[in-house]
């Protein structure tokens, strides 16, 4: 007796994909950066599309900046690696100002504290003025930024050399004024434009009074 066989096939072949390699992700990762440590949250060098670094940014990025960035619960501060009065002045004084027109923290805050505290060590005149050629560039550079607040510091650092250097800051601010005229057409810049004038002329002394006439003719002195 014979019989039609309607079973299925004893054994099925199954094509079996292997699944596609997947690169290590971290293959190519980058090695941290000494200046990791600073704020590594904040700024990734590595992150978004690549873009040339300002000198700022560059030197910070290779730990060129011999301090870091301390949290605190109500406010930041700076720790430096030596005490800032034994730190040589060149380059970092003027990388510190290029600094001031960066845009990202920590670069705003490590750029604009440690310009202050630099100005602020004893001897800083005699370390600041040989570089007053090299610095009124980087202050101007702030000081035409749009961003009000790159303005604000470039403002705030000019004083603060000024307050540092004095009178032999005279020479090199008619490089400067120019911007500052600009701004006192904006109501929003002006009280504190004065105000920043007002202090050149009282660390600039009596001659700097001229400068300041020749490129702001409606500024009176604070010794009048």
């Amino acid at each position: 007796m014979s019989s039609t066989s309607r079973g299925k096939p004893e054994t099925l072949k199954r094509k079996v994909k292997s699944a596609p390699s997947v690169p290590t992700a971290t293959a190519n990762k980058p090695q941290p950066r000494p200046s990791d440590r600073l704020n590594p949250k904040t700024v990734d060098p590595f992150s978004g599309p690549l873009r040339a670094q300002s000198t700022f940014a560059a030197v910070y990025s290779k730990g060129g900046i011999p301090c870091r960035l301390v949290h605190g619960s109500v406010k930041h501060r700076l720790q430096w690696e030596s005490p800032p009065e034994t730190i040589h002045f060149d380059p970092l004084l003027i990388t510190l100002a290029e600094g001031l027109r960066e845009t990202k923290h920590p670069y705003t805050f490590v750029s604009r504290e440690g310009f202050k505290e630099l100005l602020l060590v004893d001897g800083a005149a005699e370390k600041a003025i040989p570089l007053l050629a090299k610095l009124v560039p980087a202050l101007k550079a702030a000081l035409v930024h749009t961003d009000s607040d790159v303005f604000e510091r470039g403002l705030n650092g000019l004083v603060q050399l000024s307050a540092a250097v004095g009178p032999a800051l005279n020479d090199h601010l008619k490089h400067l004024l120019t911007s500052l005229s600009k701004r006192l057409m904006d109501k929003k810049y002006k009280d504190q434009v004065m105000s920043g004038l007002q202090k050149l002329e009282q660390y600039g002394g009596k001659p700097s009074l001229a400068v300041i006439k020749s490129k702001v003719p409606t500024y009176s002195s604070i010794f009048s």
